[in-house]
């Protein structure tokens, strides 16, 4: 399993919470109720940090119901997240519709019992589908599906950052941000990846030296509208489902302000090792571009998100070295991060002395 498997991974195995299935399930049920929904087949899908379920009503409708781990997001912030999936289903985007209740909330707080803490609950329509980077297991081995995928990625990003550039936030949006302070400053979004123990002294410097590197190429870089949005931030071929000639787009739990070179750098950072990175890279391109422009000046800083994303995968494993994700996945981010960091101060060095 890559890391890029290991983090989107739907795997019940590993309990990242004390609290138990049956916990959830009950939960469950009792948030079902704000959907008029009494009885139903419920069946855990995911647990690792939001907890999962298939809804199957007494109908035969179906529906996924999303769990939300405690304190990732606030209440504005994930009513922002869904207000933005609702408007760009509106503008055509392929994805889960959410589900409203019975009063029209996007979501509500439920528990499951008098003596548990309250949890944010969603719903949204459900889709069948094979995951895009599971429809070819040996996707590095065959060119042409490496190149029809990161050809529709690139299709759907630039359709997604059009939506986002365009639209007009709501009143009270809030959400996280992959700005420089989220990436690279005293307190990164996912966690400080500098202080992750198992760095040697050599690889702690590395990655210091190209924090700040990066720091300062982001501030030169600036906030434009038209490279800087509301961006998934996880991009990659397990979030998205085909079905028939359909891709949907799923999982928008990490959805927050960035750049859109860092939504890019996403979907490539796992696969630059990969037999046919140069074809995915290229397909991802062009088919962003028949969607949106993507200058030559913003594809030149690709080195630098791409050291910008490694550097989030080491703080997240950082934050959860308790897990056995993190211990299994540790080893092989860290060599990642570090090589894509070194690539990208060897590029920032001829920049300065051409």
């Amino acid at each position: 399993m890559s890391s890029c498997d290991a983090l989107n991974s739907p795997s019940l195995s590993e309990k990242t919470s004390a609290l138990g299935i049956e916990h959830f399930r009950t939960l469950a049920k009792n948030a079902l109720l704000a959907w008029n929904i009494s009885d139903a087949e419920l069946t855990l899908i995911k647990h690792r940090e939001n907890a999962v379920f298939k809804v199957v009503t007494e109908n035969g409708d179906k529906f996924a119901m999303r769990i939300h781990r405690l304190g990732y997001h606030s209440d504005a912030a994930l009513q922002s997240e869904l207000q933005w999936i609702h408007a760009l289903a509106k503008s055509g985007i392929e994805l889960p519709e959410v589900i409203p209740t019975a009063d029209g909330r996007f979501f509500v707080s439920a528990r499951a019992n008098a003596n548990s803490s309250p949890q944010q609950v969603d719903l949204l329509a459900w889709v069948e589908g094979e995951q895009l980077g599971a429809v070819n297991k040996e996707l590095c081995e065959d060119p042409n599906a490496v190149q029809a995928i990161y050809r529709i990625i690139g299709n759907m990003a630039a359709r997604l950052h059009n939506q986002a550039s365009e639209w007009q936030l709501p009143e009270g949006f809030q959400r996280h941000a992959w700005d420089a302070e989220g990436l690279v400053g005293e307190q990164p979004f996912w966690g400080p990846f500098w202080a992750l123990a198992s760095l040697t002294d050599e690889q702690r410097e590395l990655l210091q030296s190209a924090r700040s590197s990066v720091r300062q190429a982001l501030e030169r870089y600036g906030q434009d509208p038209q490279r800087y949005s509301m961006i998934h931030a996880d991009f990659v071929p397990e979030n998205l489902l085909l079905e028939g000639n359909t891709v949907r787009l799923i999982d928008f739990d990490d959805a927050g302000f960035g750049w859109h070179m860092f939504e890019i750098a996403t979907a490539l950072y796992f696969i630059q090792d990969a037999p046919h990175y140069s074809i995915a890279r290229t397909a991802l391109i062009e088919g962003y571009r028949e969607h949106r422009a993507l200058p030559e000046r913003d594809l030149e800083t690709l080195p630098m998100f791409l050291a910008a994303r490694g550097f989030t995968y080491l703080g997240w494993v950082q934050d959860r070295q308790e897990t056995e994700t993190a211990q299994k996945m540790t080893p092989e981010l860290v060599t990642m991060a570090c090589k894509t960091a070194a690539k990208y101060l060897a590029v920032a060095s001829q920049l300065k002395s051409s």
